[in-house]
């Protein structure tokens, strides 16, 4: 693919800084819109090649038709910071005005307009309101859908993916999710950047508003901790739970996310993670995409520790 320029939105979250350094390491240019300078990765974007940093809010209007002038392809990752659905639509606008040619936006499904009786969740019926103006406008489109983060994973006290550490030195995974059904996972650090990439290559033209489930690894809970177990050499087990325990203060509107996720994937709907009449099961389209992807395992082997010595624990340390 000949060099192009590339706008990032929110290009400091694991999705989207992926792909930024995955664009940089093969020459591309790439237009990285971030809040603030401050931070790690923000700091590692500004030392990329090619990179240059849009810093301001998407709320402002100036802002998005400058980070939009002159690129051919724009990779959005909205957030819930703000109005999501009212900034969705304004990038999406930009965008079309600035004559993108290749719109990917991270989405996500409605499940209750699957019309199954299942509750939605209010993150992402925000996403599936913002693809579905994405549609309606034409811009040429690709939607990928990604599996839930390894990179989750942690043993500090926050919600709903938090492994915590036992006694005996292992792990123990508190979660309403059944045991027995899998669910998708995706290294989003790791394995976004190139995927995304790859549709840039591929063009509109193969990826028509299409929908990829962007996961690699098909695991159960019970299949993950065995994974997970490999990887860093200690027990791992999982306990399915029917609340989500919230012991950390978190963002305005996740309790509200993590109650409806309770309620669709608990025990009382078992709903599945992506439904059928949404988009394709994982893994087949990533794979046609990135074969390269890192697995639970690796990742709770080699990223794990590293992240969990970040965060000031020194678990790891043990018995050296």
């Amino acid at each position: 693919m000949p060099v192009k320029t590339i706008a990032v939105v929110n290009s400091t979250g694991r999705q989207a800084a992926s792909l930024a350094r995955v664009a940089s390491a093969v020459g591309h240019r790439v237009r990285a819109q971030l809040r603030s300078r401050d931070g790690l990765v923000a700091r590692e974007l500004e030392g990329l090649r090619g990179v240059e940093l849009v810093e301001g809010p998407l709320e402002d209007a100036a802002l998005l038709a400058r980070l939009f002038a002159g690129a051919q392809l724009a990779f959005v990752n909205t957030t819930s910071w703000g109005d999501e659905v009212a900034v969705g639509k304004a990038l999406a606008d930009a965008a079309r005005r600035a004559g993108v040619r290749h719109y990917v936006y991270s989405s996500m499904p409605d499940h209750a307009a699957c019309g199954r009786g299942w509750p939605g969740l209010p993150q992402w019926a925000t996403k599936a309101a913002v693809e579905q103006h994405v549609r309606d406008i034409g811009l040429p489109a690709t939607f990928v859908y990604a599996g839930i983060y390894n990179n989750n994973f942690t043993s500090l006290p926050y919600p709903l993916f938090c492994m915590e550490l036992q006694p005996d030195g292992g792990f123990e995974w508190r979660a309403p999710f059944h045991p027995d059904v899998r669910l998708p996972w995706l290294d989003a650090e790791h394995d976004v950047g190139p995927a995304v990439l790859q549709v840039f290559k591929d063009g509109p033209a193969k990826w028509p508003g299409a929908r990829i489930a962007l996961a690699y690894e098909l695991l159960s809970p019970l299949e993950l901790c065995a994974a997970f177990s490999r990887g860093i050499s200690r027990p791992v087990r999982y306990v399915r739970v029917p609340g989500i325990d919230i012991k950390v203060s978190i963002p305005s509107g996740y309790r509200e996310q993590l109650d409806a996720l309770r309620l669709l994937f608990g025990s009382q709907h078992e709903a599945p993670y992506f439904p059928g009449e949404v988009i394709d099961p994982p893994p087949a389209d990533a794979l046609r995409l990135w074969q390269g992807y890192r697995g639970i395992e690796e990742y709770a082997r080699e990223v794990f520790p590293v992240e969990e010595r970040l965060n000031g624990l020194t678990w790891m340390d043990e018995g050296e």
